[in-house]
């Protein structure tokens, strides 16, 4: 398994910018996928409404978190039929 740095130092040389703008690009990154998993957490507990969960994370991924909360509640049903 590689390290951390051994990924870092891959890109940097790969597309040949410095390690410095490597790292703040996967903050940014890591920072926008938590957001869009906090975002997606809250619409599927019905907690904020699907236009503000599309602002937030954007429609493919609601219409993706709507199609696997779909998906989970009809294995659920399966298996409570079971």
């Amino acid at each position: 398994m590689k390290s951390v740095a051994t990924y870092l130092e891959h890109l940097a040389r790969e597309t040949d910018k410095p390690e410095a703008e490597i790292m703040a690009l996967a903050i940014q990154a890591g920072l926008k996928q938590l957001w869009r998993e906090r975002v997606l957490g809250r619409y599927l507990r019905g907690e904020i409404a699907r236009e503000e969960a599309i602002e937030g994370a954007g429609i493919d991924w609601v219409e993706m978190a709507d199609r696997q909360y779909q998906a989970m509640l009809e294995d659920l049903d399966w298996a409570l039929q079971a």
